[in-house]
């Protein structure tokens, strides 16, 4: 797969005939491609357990953007698995059948190619802010029509983000339309830029895998059976990162896998949270010693997490809390003092609900202070996860849980064994104090006469 030498049967045959296995229900396939010649050097790992790393993602994008053309166009799909190209691409250079003949054919044709088949989903889905950070201008949502009124121009650099969508239906001739459909958009696209003489560099991705392999499945929850249970599926998609610009890696990381706001009706704003615009994070904030976490919604609900690092003698370590939860929807506000959502500050913190509802724990203590008159707000955070220093990548440090050790079940454990241990112990002490007699009546033997006075 080197540079000006990328046929089907050698380049893009690595993502339709390798059966990559590795835990490819966490990655997403990455195809980079350009006009100019020369831009990938160094090659990634040719052997199928290899997964890409934000950092050589990184590496490989930054080759591109330092000695490429500073147009640079984002095909983001909703949802794309290696597996796709598997089932629906053509076979050995056969394009008559492929719900990708135009992507084949860019693939073949393109002075400079690159294919990625397993990179984390977390590095791919904070492409368009680090590609923002990289060309220093703010992404451009197109689609065809309003390429067309563009005029870009080679010394101004420019980022072009083609959101495509994907099929929510199971079957497979639907899931085959749309990724053709899709196609046909990425031949129209190039097909624009190529009659204006444009140079380009291109890159196709998705926020998240399409397909999840049971075996991974079974690999991260519970081998042991679960009688009169339903498995609760976990949500999809990656956590939420903030980098303050100064690094390029992110220094807030979070997670949930569902977001209830109540107010005077309930809101709930997990997909907005995880699947909303770059904007989501606009304010947010981190050093060494504080972080905050805004969230920003459409709806004018605005969230804050504000973190605090601090030193403690006693432990000799350094210890992060959640200092306070603010609410805010336009002159409405309340606060949340969480003073028991702490960890070291080298970890991450979990819980499973993050509540200001009693059933729920209350680890959220509203300020009442603080509380508009008139409206009382309710806020719930299933599975949550923060961590807002020492984060090193895209996944989060080891987690400091919330749960207790003697929990309900281990605490009847306990009691039903000490219960069974103070039977066996008195059964013993009762066998170990029995006596024999001593002195037995010999029937054999004279008998034994009492004497009478009469």
């Amino acid at each position: 797969m080197a540079d000006g030498m990328c046929f089907v049967p050698l380049c893009f045959l690595l993502v339709l005939g390798v059966p990559w296995r590795a835990a490819t229900s966490q990655q997403v396939p990455v195809l980079l491609w350009s006009s100019e010649s020369s831009l990938w050097s160094a090659q990634p790992s040719s052997h199928g357990g290899h997964v890409t790393t934000d950092l050589q993602l990184g590496q490989y994008l930054d080759s591109a953007l330092s000695s490429g053309p500073r147009n640079f166009l984002l095909f983001l799909q909703e949802k794309l698995s290696v597996e796709d190209f598997t089932a629906f691409g053509g076979v050995y250079g056969n394009k008559q059948d492929s719900a990708f003949p135009n992507l084949e054919n860019i693939m073949e044709s393109s002075p400079s190619s690159l294919v990625l088949p397993a990179v984390d989903w977390y590095a791919a889905n904070i492409l368009p802010t680090y590609l923002k950070e990289k060309l220093g201008v703010s992404p451009l949502h197109v689609d065809q029509s309003t390429l067309l009124e563009l005029r870009l121009n080679e010394t101004i650099p420019s980022l072009l983000i083609v959101r495509l969508p994907y099929t929510n239906s199971a079957g497979l001739l639907a899931a085959k339309d749309v990724l053709r459909a899709n196609d046909e958009v990425i031949g129209q696209v190039l097909s624009t830029l190529k009659s204006e003489g444009v140079p380009y560099t291109a890159l196709l991705t998705a926020l998240r895998p399409s397909r999840v392999n049971r075996e991974i499945d079974f690999s991260v929850g519970s081998f042991g059976r679960q009688l009169l249970a339903t498995p609760t599926p976990t949500p999809i998609y990656p956590p939420l990162s903030y980098n303050n610009g100064t690094q390029n890696r992110p220094c807030i990381l979070f997670w949930a896998s569902n977001i209830t706001v109540t107010m005077d009706r309930e809101l709930d704003l997990t997909n907005d949270t995880f699947q909303g615009t770059e904007t989501i994070t606009d304010g947010s904030f981190c050093n060494n010693s504080d972080a905050r976490l805004v969230l920003n919604y459409n709806n004018g609900i605005r969230i804050i997490f504000l973190l605090e690092s601090r030193w403690y003698p006693v432990s000799a370590r350094l210890w992060f809390t959640l200092k306070r939860v603010e609410l805010f929807n336009g002159t409405l506000n309340a606060t949340f003092l969480a003073p028991q959502v702490t960890a070291p500050r080298n970890y991450s913190y979990h819980c499973e609900y993050i509540s200001s509802l009693p059933k729920y724990g209350a680890l959220l203590v509203q300020n009442s202070s603080d509380q508009t008159p008139g409206f009382n707000w309710r806020l719930t955070i299933n599975d949550f996860q923060i961590q807002g220093f020492n984060v090193t990548g895209l996944r989060f440090s080891y987690a400091s849980d919330c749960a207790g050790f003697f929990s309900p079940g281990i605490w009847m454990g306990l009691i039903t064994t000490l219960l069974f241990v103070f039977i066996l112990t008195y059964g013993l002490h009762m066998v170990m104090s029995l006596k024999t007699m001593d002195r037995f009546d010999d029937p054999k033997g004279p008998s034994i006469s009492v004497p009478q006075n009469e």
